[in-house]
């Protein structure tokens, strides 16, 4: 049997999602955990072997709590299961540890098969993130980042307003507005935080 723990902070998706998996005999529901802090609790207690974690929930994301559930239990495989499907999540998910990605329109029968193919090591990913994730990989973040755009980000890191940034580096703000969004783009985030935290993460900053 393989032991399950469900995370997610909607009871009433945790009790969908234990209907869907325990109608199948190789398939046990061990727990639930209504945030990724409980989530780290409960796998230490109960030892499951595959968690299906959300990845936004108040009380710690689901991203923050991959890495700290398998430093106590390497052998467990986590599979995130949200609506979210951007560049930023999936890639911070499978950076964290996931061996999967999944979203929440996928079919009692997939989500099934992807819980025994996670046990047995194998990594599960929904098609459209397969796609994201593929495109991504496919586009060297640091090649791409110009010696200008990483002039702005620095200064934005270092916590200049555009208008500053412009000043420091004589061009107008318009300018330093532009160099952002493209940053913004390959970094795939949507904000200035997101893109400072995401450069350093990647060792571009």
């Amino acid at each position: 049997m393989i032991r399950v723990l469900i995370v997610d902070d909607h009871p009433v998706v945790r009790e969908g999602l234990r209907g869907m998996l325990e109608a199948d005999t190789g398939i046990t529901v061990a727990g639930e955990a209504g945030s990724g802090d409980e989530a780290v609790v409960r796998a230490r207690e109960l030892e499951p072997d595959v968690i299906l974690m959300d990845l936004r929930m108040p009380g710690g994301d689901g991203v923050g709590a991959i890495p700290r559930v398998l430093t106590d239990r390497p052998g467990c495989r986590v599979i995130v299961l949200t609506t979210f499907e951007t560049d930023q999540d999936i890639v911070r998910a499978v950076e964290a540890g996931a061996a999967g990605y999944l979203l929440k329109d996928t079919s009692r029968a997939d989500l099934v098969s992807a819980v025994f193919a996670a046990s047995r090591g194998e990594t599960v990913l929904s098609p459209s993130v397969a796609t994201k994730l593929v495109g991504h990989m496919r586009s060297p973040v640091a090649d791409s980042l110009s010696k200008r755009e990483t002039e702005v980000l620095a200064l934005v890191a270092r916590g200049l307003t555009n208008a500053e940034v412009g000043r420091e580096l004589f061009i107008s703000e318009a300018t330093v507005k532009t160099h952002l969004l493209r940053v913004f783009g390959k970094l795939g985030v949507g904000d200035r935080t997101a893109a400072v935290t995401t450069a350093l993460r990647r060792g571009l900053l």
